[in-house]
């Protein structure tokens, strides 16, 4: 996670851009867009703005804020005669406030006019940006789905195959535990990774739409089998050992986790796929030698749950204030970048993969072209693909969830309890 520094960083133009925007001195038409600090993002769309400016000629300029603060700034901000035009969301719940508060503009429109612009994107990830069947956002980088990662030299030593079931899976928690390795790394210190296992396993029992349930507020969403299913499958796992006995002291800050998994001591780590930028960074070696090998959630042989569904990050999004004195300027703006050939090979030079179709060559060409290649399939052809819950439900509730489902793990709270709790909330 980012910071949590007050500050703001703006980048780029000077100029000030229309006069619905902080600083603004002009009522020349332009395009202010703010987003969370992330240094080789910022630089792709500062290139986007710059260029989209220059072409149209009007002002743009970028405004960064870390994560934290960006968080609390957009809420006072929408609304205000302090708002940007473009503003960064989460998609999902996160956005679905600000569509609530008539605080986006409808691009429903904007897209049937521009077909290609649309279906340049990859449905299951523009999706997450379709509220009450309208979009209010676009894709603005890469797709971060959870995926099951494994050392492929343990698993040559110990002379086995990855998961492709449940069943397999917990096979493997047996045969791991008798050779004196930890079968699955869990940095439970964090209740994040653990709402990993919760989302996967929900999904593969009840389908997609049980969650979809719980994000749209419905009652007794929070008590459906599925979820008390899952919770008590979460709990086998700690009674069988498949996270070691100290799992809710490990971190994944500093590259801890990742270390465990890289050293042999750890055998599979479900994470996202921003996990091979952190074995870049701590552990190196391992990811030139080829051990890092990665799978997608196994199928739970009788679920409801189509196994080729995905959860984690879909991407994060921009949406347009519709407050703005630019709105088609905005628009315009996100129909003329986002999807552009020069945006996404931006994007896939730092590492990303975008949530485009028809880019499998460029990808193809990659340092890691075998994980961004797997990535890109996997997301593709997904049925659907669930927003990580904290990110898609109200943050109050995040929080609830959060610390109830690591007492769930530490076996002092029950299921039962657990759903309990969190209807509470809804």
């Amino acid at each position: 996670m980012l910071g949590s520094a007050l500050a703001a960083l703006a980048l780029g133009l000077t100029t000030a851009c229309g006069t619905s925007g902080p600083g603004a001195d002009s009522d020349k038409a332009g395009v202010e867009v703010w987003m969370v600090e992330d240094a080789s993002v910022n630089e792709v769309v500062q290139s986007a703005i710059d260029t989209y400016s220059k072409n149209a000629g009007i002002d743009g300029e970028l405004v960064t804020y870390v994560n934290d603060a960006y968080k609390q700034r957009i809420q006072v901000a929408l609304g205000s005669p302090e708002s940007p035009d473009v503003f960064f969301n989460w998609g999902g719940g996160n956005l679905a406030q600000y569509v609530k508060a008539n605080q986006v503009v409808d691009l429903t429109e904007a897209m049937e006019a521009n077909p290609e612009f649309r279906d340049a994107f990859l449905p299951s990830v523009l999706d997450v940006a379709k509220i009450d069947g309208s979009y209010y956002g676009v894709p603005m980088q890469g797709v971060l789905p959870v995926v099951l990662f494994y050392n492929k030299k343990v698993f040559k030593e110990v002379g086995v195959e990855p998961p492709t079931t449940y069943s397999e899976l917990l096979d493997l928690v047996d045969t791991f535990k008798k050779e004196g390795i930890t079968p699955i790394v869990l940095p439970g210190a964090q209740a994040w990774t653990e709402l990993m296992w919760l989302e996967y396993l929900t999904d593969r029992i009840g389908g997609a739409e049980v969650f979809q349930a719980i994000a749209e507020g419905k009652e007794g969403a929070w008590k459906d089998p599925a979820i008390i299913k899952a919770l008590e499958m979460c709990q086998d796992l700690v009674e069988r050992g498949a996270f070691g006995d100290n799992f809710s002291s490990l971190t994944s800050d500093n590259g801890s986790a990742s270390t465990v998994l890289a050293s042999g001591k750890g055998a599979m780590y479900l994470m996202g796929t921003w996990e091979i930028s952190n074995q870049q960074e701590h552990n190196p070696d391992f990811l030139a030698d080829g051990n890092l090998g990665f799978i997608a959630f196994p199928a739970l042989e009788d679920g409801k749950g189509d196994p080729a569904a995905i959860v984690g990050n879909p991407s994060n999004y921009f949406s347009v204030n519709s407050d703005s004195d630019n709105v088609d300027e905005a628009i315009d703006f996100l129909v003329e970048t986002m999807a552009s050939d020069a945006y996404v090979e931006d994007l896939i030079e730092i590492g990303h993969v975008p949530a485009v179709a028809g880019i499998e060559d460029k990808l193809a060409e990659t340092e890691h072209s075998e994980f961004t290649t797997f990535t890109y399939q996997l997301v593709s052809e997904a049925p659907s693909f669930t927003q990580s819950w904290d990110q898609a439900i109200p943050p109050a509730a995040a929080e609830t969830m959060l610390t109830n489902l690591q007492l769930v793990f530490l076996g002092d709270m029950t299921p039962e309890e657990f759903a309990e709790a969190m209807e509470a909330t809804q």
